[in-house]
């Protein structure tokens, strides 16, 4: 059995946002500049590839992983690819437990004509201590807009994560990163062969200022200074950018008496937990600033689209520690280059929204993205008999999968992209007959295996119903028991959701094309509809839900299509 989304209609529009007003060379911009689940951001400015700066991001289960977006002049960011495209980098993605396991905290660099990335791949469902939790990986490539360009992984051992490179000035490189808070809290370094993966012994060179969980650093050279650059608080409201310096790279390293020189913690700024920093230069040799944030106030408690890359001009004089302005959703910073477009790559610029018809010859879009590897057979564009359509085939276990989420060979049929705007509405129309029980094809808002939101369409015997379909009629005649396509909408969460909504498919619908939609039309709630494709004007609302459910963790929302 396979199912139709015809015409996809994934419309994330910039009615509140404060992601895509762009100044047209002015220095006023906009935060986030990567609206959406875009965590842990590291940037590079590489004047030898046409003045363009680069910026990875964590991935988690998400694949393809770790997408980086490029920019000619800090206003138009573009996605132009993955670096793990392909499942022989890292074949133990397919193998990671629980929803926070997988890609954690990509580091980007550039030297000897070489881009080098160096990342975690956790499995978190092991303990802390434990060497297998944590493969630390690093990749390379010469052309970061060819996918086939990055290399398979070259491991490393380290008892920790949020590893990042630096070359010293002898040629030596240096790893620093950090170790598991319940270990051996502080931030390590050890000298490393990037081609090979040897390292030497590790050392703590800096303990970081009492905040929880010391992560995230990243070394600078400047004035004679080794700069050290932290993250600590945790990943929550105390979340918080700390530094601090030495004249030997291997310390010990002196804290800012400032620190810590980023943070709204404490405040009642719009954007919150702000932390996991890097810092880059332009070409007039202005810094910048980028780090994580969500747009969730203090309260802390409707977030759908997690911790996103927000940008901050920094001041940083001769022999002084730098200075960061205060993040807010309107700012001020360096005079930007002149807007450019020309950037290459395969993906959307990231305030564009979506219309896609999934046309002959086509392929799924470089944003759509998958919940660990994808079956390929499972997805087929525009299908003989069926332009214009993406055909998903039903895989055996839902959302949630397995206990601890891990899916198994046999993979999930899933397919989304970020939610990236505060009101959007993504909308589907779809085609599909179930035969058995149980049989289902919808949508579902997906933040991980233990968050999600779905509405699908699922055969199920007629007595099953709550109700009937809101403003429709219904009366049942006949074997109350034989089974009749319903829409179902079902919650899961580690808080309160909704009890399952259970209506049955008017009949006048059931051999129609049905347009299933999802909208956000204020900051906390999403309402799931549907009503037959050629008559938008019978659209029915299901339910109204809080978006408190899948505001957590580590990752952002993916309205998405599924089947099972």
């Amino acid at each position: 059995m396979a199912h139709y989304f015809s015409i996809v209609s994934a419309l994330l529009c910039a009615i509140f946002s404060l992601s895509h007003a762009h100044a047209n060379g002015n220095s006023t911009f906009y935060n986030p500049i990567l609206p959406g689940f875009h965590p842990d951001p590291s940037c590079i400015f590489v004047p030898e590839w046409d003045n363009t700066f680069f910026c990875a991001s964590s991935s988690f289960n998400a694949f393809p992983g770790i997408p980086i977006h490029a920019s000619k002049d800090l206003q138009n960011w573009k996605l132009i690819g993955h670096v793990l495209n392909r499942r022989e980098q890292l074949p133990r993605l397919a193998e990671t437990n629980r929803s926070t396991s997988g890609i954690w905290a990509p580091a980007i660099r550039f030297h000897d004509n070489n881009f080098y990335l160096v990342t975690t791949l956790v499995d978190d469902d092991r303990a802390a201590d434990d060497p297998s939790r944590w493969d630390n990986v690093i990749f390379n490539a010469k052309n970061p807009y060819d996918p086939l360009s990055w290399s398979k992984a070259v491991h490393f051992n380290f008892v920790g994560y949020d590893t990042s490179p630096f070359w010293d000035s002898d040629g030596t490189v240096y790893m620093t990163g950090a170790h598991a808070w319940r270990v051996f809290p502080g931030i390590q370094q050890t000298e490393v062969n990037l081609e090979t993966g040897e390292t030497g012994d590790w050392v703590t060179i800096w303990n970081g200022t009492g905040g929880t969980a010391p992560e995230g650093p990243h070394i600078y050279h400047k004035d004679d200074y080794y700069y050290l650059i932290a993250a600590e608080g945790g990943t929550g409201l105390l979340h918080m950018v700390t530094m601090a310096r030495s004249k030997s790279i291997n310390g010990p390293y002196d804290s800012n008496t400032a620190n810590p020189v980023l943070t709204n913690a404490n405040t009642t700024n719009y954007f919150q937990t702000l932390g996991h920093a890097d810092l880059f230069q332009d070409a007039n040799n202005n810094w910048w600033c980028v780090a994580l944030s969500t747009r969730s106030g203090p309260e802390y408690l409707n977030y759908p689209m997690g911790r996103e890359t927000i940008m901050t001009p920094v001041t940083w004089n001769k022999g002084d520690f730098p200075q960061f302005s205060t993040v807010n959703g309107e700012m001020s910073g360096w005079p930007f280059p002149p807007p450019n477009l020309n950037i290459g790559g395969s993906g959307p610029f990231i305030d564009q929204g979506d219309v896609i018809d999934f046309e002959p010859g086509s392929s799924l879009p470089a944003h759509f993205t998958h919940w660990r590897f994808p079956i390929a057979e499972s997805y087929q564009v525009s299908p003989s008999g069926h332009n214009d359509t993406l055909r998903l085939n039903p895989s055996n276990l839902n959302l949630t999968a397995l206990n601890g989420n891990y899916a198994g060979p046999s993979g999930q049929s899933f397919v989304g992209r970020r939610q990236q705007d505060t009101l959007f509405t993504y909308s589907v129309d779809m085609d599909f007959l179930p035969n058995s029980i149980e049989a289902e094809a919808g949508v579902t808002v997906f933040l991980t295996q233990n968050h999600h939101f779905d509405m699908g369409v699922v055969m199920l015997p007629a007595n099953s119903s709550t109700g009937p379909f809101p403003g429709t009629n219904r009366t049942l005649s006949g074997d109350h028991s034989a089974p009749i396509p319903h829409f179902r909408f079902r919650g899961i969460s580690y808080t309160a959701v909704p009890e399952p909504a259970i209506v049955p498919v008017p009949e006048s619908w059931q051999n129609d094309t049905l347009h299933l939609e999802i909208k956000a039309s204020n900051m906390t709630h999403y309402t799931f509809s549907a009503g037959p494709a050629h008559a938008k004007s019978q659209m029915r609302a299901l339910i109204d839900v809080s978006n408190a459910a899948v505001s957590w963790g580590f990752t952002g929302m993916y309205p998405t299509h599924s089947f099972q």
